[in-house]
């Protein structure tokens, strides 16, 4: 008795397809030929979540220079302590009340900045080790959010994008790279002779504690000393701005060592929280590439589909 063929009404191409097996991608066509094109082989759409309770600290204290239980003021018990800057009150103590505020400062939020890494790398730890169970090499077009749930104090991380295997090669023997390059742009970056080796991404914050000055400054109507309408830098607020990009930007250093940063992006938010204080949060990301040979043109496209 012979068996009947699962796939005998179906031409002949399309039925060694379907014997193949399936695969899901997250890819558009555009980057799926090109990834072909490049000799990766679409696997599974992979992805990984991180769900973590999160806190938020607000040091309500003076905040002046000092320690406390050994760490400088404006630190949590038990974070490593971080870069800080006091900004105190030019009017002399002869004016003050209850209210003037004689202190502030700029301060980074080390414990945010670490409870935020740990959340992002639960994440793609988890979307690699579900590509490495496909048996991929690698996890091409990644994309990355962070959401709040409900108003539960909640944060969501998640990372997806699509496992890839080299056509030929042998099985990985560590774990899948990462980029979040696809398509035309992962060609144009292979070409060029680097290899994806992670994705890279890091994350500052800075708090800011106003002192009188920069507390005046932020009312609305711009009302300073008397003196009215005023246009005027806020000078504690600028240099809290600068301060965190180059805090993310010495950590993304930190983090692709050696290796080269390509296609990085910044986003920077405010948090306003009144009379001038507010949390900043500087993120970058980018890719962390490794040279292994020189330029090296990928051959064109062959057409596969003509119209006439």
């Amino acid at each position: 008795m012979t068996t009947p063929d699962p796939h005998g009404d179906l031409p002949e191409a399309a039925g060694r397809r379907m014997a193949e097996g399936s695969f899901t991608s997250g890819l558009t066509v555009p980057d799926f030929a090109a990834s072909l094109h490049l000799g990766l082989e679409p696997v599974a759409f992979v992805q990984g979540f991180n769900v973590m309770q999160w806190g938020w600290y607000r040091n309500a204290g003076p905040m002046g220079a000092g320690t406390l239980f050994g760490q400088p003021v404006g630190t949590p018990y038990g974070a490593a302590a971080g870069w800080s800057e006091n900004w105190q009150c030019p009017h002399g103590y002869g004016i003050l009340s209850a209210e003037h505020r004689a202190y502030g400062i700029n301060f980074e939020e080390t414990w945010v900045e670490q409870a935020w890494t740990r959340g992002i790398t639960g994440a793609l730890d988890r979307m690699v080790e579900e590509a490495a169970t496909a048996g991929a090499h690698g996890v091409v077009g990644v994309v990355d959010s962070t959401s709040s749930l409900a108003d539960m104090g909640v944060l969501e991380f998640r990372t997806q994008g699509t496992a890839v295997r080299v056509v030929g090669a042998p099985a990985p023997a560590g774990a899948p790279w990462t980029t979040y390059l696809a398509g035309e742009r992962l060609t144009k970056l292979i070409e060029a002779g680097y290899a994806p080796m992670s994705v890279a991404l890091t994350m500052a914050s800075v708090q800011v504690y106003a002192n009188c000055v920069t507390q005046y400054l932020a009312r609305s109507g711009g009302m300073y000393g008397g003196t009215g309408w005023t246009t005027t830098e806020v000078q504690q607020l600028a240099n809290a701005q600068m301060a965190v990009r180059n805090l993310a930007r010495r950590s993304i250093r930190a983090t692709v060592g050696p290796d080269s940063l390509h296609a990085a992006s910044l986003s920077a938010t405010t948090s306003e929280i009144g009379e001038g204080d507010a949390q900043l949060q500087c993120l970058i990301r980018g890719n962390r590439v490794r040279r292994f040979k020189g330029f090296d043109p990928v051959p064109p496209p062959v057409p596969t589909v003509r119209l006439s």
